[in-house]
């Protein structure tokens, strides 16, 4: 029998629960909402604005998706979306938890290695690029711009190198190549012809001095290297 709650407002929540569940949180952020609650906040304010950016594109990817979980946030505003990671563990892990509701395709894929099986309008990758060695990187920005239709555009984020001072070990470890905001719009420039660089503190995105940022968005708009 499906209990009965004081306020009827709130008995669609049972329904709802007694049909679907409660939803998992993701490998990854499973352990983000153990250790640190606060994180998830930074996390998907991210996502959201990686959804607003591309609002009303049609087909999106992610480079390093992770656990996927912020993929739904961006699915809201795109029709198609591809989240892709090197690592199989993950994918079989979101895959588990896939949505009728939020149709969102996985696949592994290692970008170092290539560019994606088909062209796309938009790519993001959060929290990836400072994982990459630097004398890796331009294969890593090069293979997302063949992965990009000749119009396209991408968002890339990552750890601000002011940041690192305050990062926990275990981050500074795994963050082989951050970057300050000048230092990652002038590469990134390289590969686009236009970059917008925004700043972010906490769960904030503004325009504001990159050396105070913690976090650092590039948008970058119609990709050189496909020409």
């Amino acid at each position: 029998m499906i209990p009965k709650t004081k306020d009827p407002v709130n008995q669609p929540l049972i329904d709802l629960e007694s049909r679907i569940g409660l939803q998992q949180l993701g490998l990854m952020n499973n352990a983000v909402w153990y250790e640190d609650p606060k994180r998830l906040v930074f996390t998907l304010a991210r996502y959201k604005f990686v959804a607003k950016m591309f609002t009303g594109k049609s087909d999106v990817a992610e480079i390093g998706c992770g656990d996927g979980f912020g993929g739904r946030i961006v699915r809201q505003e795109v029709k198609n979306l591809l989240i892709t990671d090197y690592d199989s563990l993950f994918i079989e892990k979101f895959k588990q938890q896939v949505s009728e509701k939020w149709p969102i395709e996985a696949k592994v894929h290692d970008i170092l290695a290539g560019p994606l099986q088909k062209k796309v309008d938009a790519i993001y990758s959060l929290d990836v690029m400072e994982h990459i060695y630097q004398e890796s990187e331009a294969h890593f920005i090069i293979n997302i711009c063949l992965s990009l239709q000749n119009n396209g555009c991408a968002i890339i984020g990552m750890p601000s190198v002011e940041s690192q001072s305050y990062a926990s070990p275990a981050s500074r470890e795994g963050h082989v190549n951050c970057k300050s905001g000048k230092d990652f719009q002038e590469l990134l420039q390289l590969y686009f012809d236009h970059v917008f660089l925004f700043s972010m503190n906490d769960e904030v995105v503004h325009t504001g001095y990159t050396k105070m940022a913690h976090y650092l968005l590039a948008l970058c708009v119609v990709p050189k290297h496909v020409r």
